[in-house]
């Protein structure tokens, strides 16, 4: 027995070189195999979603979008059979505003300015922006829609839905009420339209702004000689108002100088009353007595003095 394995032990010893190296070669093959499978497989197994995304999962085998998409983090995922698209439902703004070139058409890569017509008929282009998030439980049944990419979707449906509810809004407002007084109203009513029709879709309208409003130049030149009008109108008004305030001063002060000198004449009058009431022969000769110097007068002319003298008692 002893020998046997001896014998055994020295054939493995003494085997050649040659016999061993192809074992070597299959071996590390089959180990270079693997580690290229795993590096293509798993990265396909295996998906990571971004914070403030959702993952949507299509199912290649016809099964269409998953309703339920996937929350941020690391999923798995059968790479033959299912794709995932990532969503964002961060909050995003949408700006539509008019090119460089005022030459250009709405709705080109170089204008997304909004025309919209007045209740005159008058045309009217804004600049508007929406920020707006989506609803990550509605994702899905937004990209089964649409089968595109949300940028794709807000320059295509959402930019003609902002253009249809600005359009609805301009179509019930002269166009001095849109540009002047009504354009908060016309803003808010135009927000309101957009919540009830995106909504479905799980866009969720966070806020609508009209940034700039520009109208015919005809347009701006009437309301701008129609405030001046007003203005003058205003300015006539003005002097109106103080031309009769004064008036009614002088009136008020006439009125007081006229009862300043009935009441000094009614005082005067009754006055003199009063001292034509207390005048008396006696209080004249009285008065004259007292102004007489004692002196007769040197010409008389035949006249007697005024001085009566009383009679002496018997």
């Amino acid at each position: 027995m002893a020998s046997k394995i001896g014998e055994a032990f020295g054939a493995m010893r003494f085997t050649p070189d040659h016999d061993r190296a192809p074992r070597r070669a299959m071996t590390l093959g089959m180990v270079i195999v693997l580690l290229v499978g795993a590096l293509v497989l798993v990265p396909n197994m295996t998906t990571y979603i971004n914070p403030g995304h959702v993952g949507i999962v299509i199912h290649r085998d016809g099964g269409g979008v998953d309703r339920t998409p996937l929350g941020p983090g690391l999923h798995a995922r059968v790479p033959l059979l299912t794709s995932i698209e990532e969503y964002p439902t961060f909050m995003q703004t949408l700006v539509l505003t008019r090119g460089s070139s005022a030459t250009t058409d709405e709705g080109s890569g170089r204008n997304d300015e909004i025309n919209v017509n007045s209740v005159e008929g008058q045309p009217l282009s804004l600049d508007v922006s929406m920020s707006f998030e989506l609803d990550p439980t509605k994702v899905p049944q937004l990209y089964q829609t649409f089968r595109t990419d949300i940028d794709a979707v807000a320059h295509g449906y959402v930019r003609q839905a902002i253009r249809q509810a600005l359009q609805e809004v301009a179509g019930a407002y002269p166009i001095a009420d849109i540009i002047g007084p009504k354009k908060a109203e016309s803003t808010a009513r135009a927000q309101r339209l957009l919540e009830q029709r995106l909504s479905p879709y799980g866009i969720v309208v966070k806020q609508f702004t009209i940034n700039e409003l520009r109208p015919p130049q005809s347009v701006i030149d009437a309301i701008n000689q129609k405030n001046v009008m007003q203005q003058a109108a205003l300015t006539a008004q003005n002097e109106l108002q103080k031309n009769q305030f004064q008036a009614q001063g002088d009136s008020i002060k006439a009125a007081g100088r006229a009862k300043a000198i009935t009441a000094e004449a009614e005082a005067q009058a009754r006055a003199n009353e009063l001292l034509a009431r207390s005048i008396s022969p006696t209080l004249v000769q009285y008065e004259m007595v007292k102004k007489w110097n004692g002196q007769m007068p040197q010409v008389s002319g035949g006249a007697t003095p005024l001085i009566q003298l009383p009679a002496p008692k018997p």
